[in-house]
């Protein structure tokens, strides 16, 4: 287990800092662009942004780019998709946030690029499997996507949204693209403890996000976690749209017995999803310890 410093920050550049430390823009599931986003928070009065595109790192530079015009501080990230056996044989999804790691390291990069191929995969034969039912072609989800987008179900949600298929992405994700539906096909993801320890060969700062969003399906269980920060997870995702006031507590709870800081994010997704930019906020001592963890700087004005 590790050790969280705790009371206020010592860096100048951290104190008094508004922090979110969850977003994404066009490249993965966001309809900003990188720059965009950037622009949103310095809109909501943020003077620190996370970028953490699904299972990608090709935001950065962009984002990176638009620092100095918003005066905007950035935390480079990405929003890793793993997978956790449970005892009784199901495979419970667990999005990871790593941030400043090392975008060149060979074993987290490679994790990467095979999960994205394999979400292209799983899109395609979703596609095809609701062409069987609903007027869908491949050309219509390519054209919710821009270069170098990691590819996934919003793409085809907001493909059906275009064709009048469903109303919105949330009523796509409700019926026909649920994890119980017939059109639902799965996609490689590698087990969660893998990527955990990928990210802190890498250099990273691996926080788990949402992990009591009961909504979004099966969450994993406490002793899980437990074995998450022995392989080095440093964090949780406490405070977020999709965790009550019961669940916070718990989690705060639990990060405290297990010796892991809690954040606090917004989730954004542009007109994505309703999450609001700046939503939730992480505490400046937070930051300064994944800054202080991470291999690669925060991006600042």
């Amino acid at each position: 287990m590790r050790t969280v410093r705790a009371g206020r920050s010592r860096a100048p550049h951290i104190l008094g800092a508004v922090i979110d430390l969850h977003t994404h823009s066009s490249v993965s599931d966001g309809t900003d662009e990188p720059r965009q986003v950037v622009e949103a928070a310095a809109a909501a009065g943020l003077t620190v942004v996370a970028l953490t595109d699904h299972d990608t790192t090709a935001g950065w530079d962009q984002a990176a780019q638009a620092v100095a015009e918003h005066g905007v501080a950035l935390v480079r990230g990405t929003e890793v998709s793993t997978r956790v056996r449970t005892p009784d044989g199901a495979s419970i999804s667990v999005h990871l946030l790593s941030y400043l790691h090392d975008p060149t390291n060979p074993a987290l990069a490679d994790e990467l690029e095979r999960t994205r191929a394999s979400r292209r995969t799983r899109a395609r034969a979703m596609t095809d499997l609701l062409a069987r039912d609903f007027p869908i072609t491949w050309d219509d989800v390519v054209a919710q996507t821009g270069d170098g987008t990691t590819v996934g179900r919003p793409h085809l949600a907001d493909a059906l949204v275009a064709l009048g298929v469903v109303a919105t992405r949330e009523e796509a994700f409700a019926t026909v693209l649920h994890p119980g539906a017939p059109y639902y096909v799965p996609h490689y993801a590698p087990d969660a403890e893998v990527a955990v320890r990928a990210v802190r060969a890498a250099g990273g700062v691996p926080v788990m996000a949402h992990p009591g969003a009961g909504a979004r399906g099966r969450v994993v269980a406490d002793e899980t976690i437990a074995e998450l920060a022995d392989a080095g997870l440093a964090g949780l995702e406490v405070d977020h749209r999709d965790h009550d006031a019961a669940t916070r507590a718990h989690l705060r709870d639990l990060a405290s017995a297990l010796g892991l800081f809690v954040t606090g994010s917004s989730d954004y997704h542009g007109t994505g999803k309703l999450n609001r930019i700046g939503e939730n906020t992480t505490a400046p001592e937070v930051l300064e310890t994944i800054e202080g963890e991470g291999a690669l700087p925060v991006v600042r004005p």
